[in-house]
């Protein structure tokens, strides 16, 4: 088992080292003449293997040792990487995510697994590498001449940890370094201390990083090598270009060695030297948990400000309002910088996908290529979190069901590799993912036939083409012949839905036959705190998503009889659609003579929420709602006044779905349409 001490760090520098071992190997696939990337993915094994025999878990160690050797004989041009090599070594790849499963207390590997692997990656490797060691040498009747290095200075900067218990178990030599670790670096070529470890622990004013200048033509790998068993000890980092010269290339047979052959070259000049290192941004791993407290705590205090904004309106004092007006600015400041801690590029996210098309691919006898787009755009992590199942079934339904296979696509005048498409976009405050892929498309006669034969529709009931594509979303619709590894049990889109909307967000389907289909998933950017438009409604509250607000208007009782009784307000020439929100809730009160009209953007189009007031605007820490309000489409959630009083935060889009039926808005929407 793997001592605690060491465990955290351990399980997320192995978790980051399988990311960029899976990153790398499908990279290379598609640029197999990128030495840059074969040399990262045998680091990354090396690294794996040199982390797990510090951890003390053997059964890491001693397999990733096989697959380190078969990397390091296609690093030296033995061996190439093929199809069959790439397949293993993705196989080794998850078989060390099992190994550290069960290292965990997880479920036992299956014993023969790892034998199997390592039996495989050997008859890969071994018959080229063997060839090209038999391979005939020229005879000494033949000068070579090698060739040129570049002998390039590295700074070295090794920080260790803050925590002594990381080194414990290393031997110490008299310097304070891990013992034979100068040796290390003194054998590949030239090595020079700037800084050193302070000999106890309570020195003051003695640098806590150690500091090497290293010369030497073996690369940044070989330096890394040195600090293998220490590396989760600390933070490494090297440097290139202090100083850079070229060994000239010299003749195989002996020559006499000038007296200053083994010299040092010179050192870097004063100016590099006062300057130091370059100054990079460092990061500290903290659980989710404790940002989820944070934010808790945040939205405590953004609830506390607003009741203190409440008693300064009750009874108003120069001094106490300036105090109020300045804390609700540092708490704005500090609500933004804490939700940004959460907040994670999509990238992290969309780069598991490239293994999963990979394999589906392969599977499904399909050639597809994934294209991913915008993978900088930064979502909360609870979002991803909960986001990456959804997109899965999404991505498996257009590789099953969209696109076609080679000689379809061949036929229809296509290209024989397919496209997904998969990209991340900000829409105001929140984040559109939109899945497109270049297949067949709906067949909406399928989707109809299907649905009658499931009863989810009657037999010539009249649907439009997009109320037929929504079909697809409907829990137990599948079009699928037959039930596969893939689809056919009507699970899938109807999952994407459920997770879509408990997100809080929104999804739609386009379609065009024979050219493909494109999915978008509406999110938003934080589940925890938003700024809201406060309206009101009789003497009821709510909170309007100050994002989607466009304007405000006022509307008339002869606004209200114009258009001939259609629930549409002229907007400098253009007729916009409004929902009364006393309609929809049934309000019993008698309608006031002057109303507002809130103007928001629902998915591409403007609707109004008429109100009786506009309030104004107000920092919303969104509650969940409870559970018997969990089937309601017309709101997304609550808030607490800074009165105590509880206001719902309306769903846009389930608002202007339910006012889209029985309510006089109805007709406006599908006239203006």
């Amino acid at each position: 088992m793997i001592s605690p001490s060491y465990l955290t760090t351990f399980v997320h520098e192995v978790e980051d080292l399988l990311e960029r071992i899976e990153a790398a190997i499908l990279a290379l696939e598609t640029a197999p003449e990128d030495l840059e990337l074969v040399h990262q993915l045998f680091r990354a094994f090396h690294t794996l293997k040199g982390s797990a025999g510090v951890a003390g878990v053997a059964s890491i160690a001693e397999f990733t040792h096989h697959v380190e050797t078969a990397m390091d004989r296609v690093r030296g041009g033995s061996v190439a990487l093929t199809p069959p090599l790439v397949s293993a070594v993705l196989a080794s790849k998850d078989h060390v995510a099992a190994l550290l499963a069960t290292a965990l207390g997880g479920p036992a590997t299956d014993p023969a697994l790892g034998p199997a692997l390592i039996a495989q990656l050997e008859a890969l490797t071994a018959g080229e590498a063997a060839v090209a060691r038999a391979a005939p040498s020229p005879g000494p009747a033949a000068p070579i001449a090698a060739a040129a290095e570049l002998l390039v200075d590295y700074l070295v900067t090794f920080a260790p940890g803050d925590e002594p218990s990381q080194l414990a178990g290393v031997d110490l030599d008299p310097a304070g370094l891990p013992e034979g670790l100068l040796d290390q670096l003194c054998a590949l070529g030239a090595c020079r201390a700037l800084s050193l470890p302070p000999p106890t622990a309570e020195d003051a004013g003695v640098p806590r990083a150690w500091q090497f200048v290293v010369t030497t033509t073996r690369g940044e790998d070989a330096i890394h090598d040195a600090f293998i068993f220490i590396a989760g000890a600390g933070e490494l980092q090297i440097e290139r270009g202090l100083s850079e010269f070229t060994v000239a290339a010299v003749a195989v047979a002996p020559v006499a060695e000038p007296e200053n052959a083994g010299a040092t070259p010179p050192p870097a000049g004063d100016a590099a030297r006062r300057q130091g290192p370059a100054r990079t941004e460092s990061t500290v791993r903290v659980s989710s948990e404790r940002l989820d407290h944070l934010v808790k705590l945040i939205g405590e205090l953004v609830i506390t400000q607003s009741r203190l904004q409440q008693a300064c309106s009750l009874q108003p004092s120069p001094e106490l309002t300036a105090s109020a007006e300045s804390f609700e600015r540092l708490i704005a400041d500090l609500r933004d910088s804490v939700l940004g801690l959460r907040m994670v590029p999509v990238g992290t996210l969309f780069t598991r996908f490239h293994r999963l098309i990979r394999d589906l691919s392969g599977e499904l006898d399909k050639e597809v290529e994934l294209i991913t787009e915008g993978d900088d755009t930064e979502l909360d992590k609870t979002v991803i979190d909960q986001l990456g199942d959804a997109i899965v079934h999404v991505l498996r339904n257009s590789m099953d069901h969209g696109i076609e296979g080679p000689d379809a696509r061949i036929a229809a005048g296509k290209p024989r590799k397919g496209t997904l498409r998969l990209s991340a976009a900000h829409a105001g405050t929140h984040i559109v993912i939109a899945i497109a892929d270049d297949g067949r498309g709906i067949d909406l006669a399928t989707v109809r036939r299907k649905a009658e034969a499931q009863g989810l529709i009657a037999p010539g009931e009249v649907l439009s083409e997009q109320d037929t594509i929504a079909l697809v979303v409907r829990p137990g619709f599948s079009t699928a012949a037959a039930v596969t590894q893939l689809s056919g049990r009507g699970v899938g889109m109807d999952v994407v839905k459920r997770t879509v909307e408990g997100l809080r967000g929104s999804l739609s389907i386009t379609s065009r036959a024979g050219h493909g289909t494109e999915i978008r998933l509406t999110l938003p950017l934080t589940l925890a705190i938003i700024d809201g438009l406060l309206v009101e409604i009789d003497r009821d509250r709510f909170i309007v998503p100050l994002a989607a607000v466009t304007e405000n208007l006022e509307l008339t009782c002869a606004d209200r009889r114009a258009h001939n009784g259609r629930n549409v307000v002229a907007l400098r020439g253009e007729l916009v659609p409004y929902i009364r929100l006393r309609e929809l809730y049934r309000s019993a009160d008698a309608d006031p003579d002057l109303e507002k009209v809130v103007v928001v953007s629902v998915e591409g189009q403007r609707i109004g929420l008429v109100v009786d007031r506009v309030i104004g605007s107000h920092q919303t820490v969104i509650q969940p709602l409870g559970r018997f309000y969990r089937g309601v489409d017309l709101f997304s959630g609550t808030t607490i006044m800074g009165d105590g009083r509880v206001a719902m935060i309306l769903d846009l889009a389930g608002t202007v779905r339910t006012g889209d039926r029985g309510s006089p808005s109805h007709a406006a929407m599908k006239v203006l349409s």
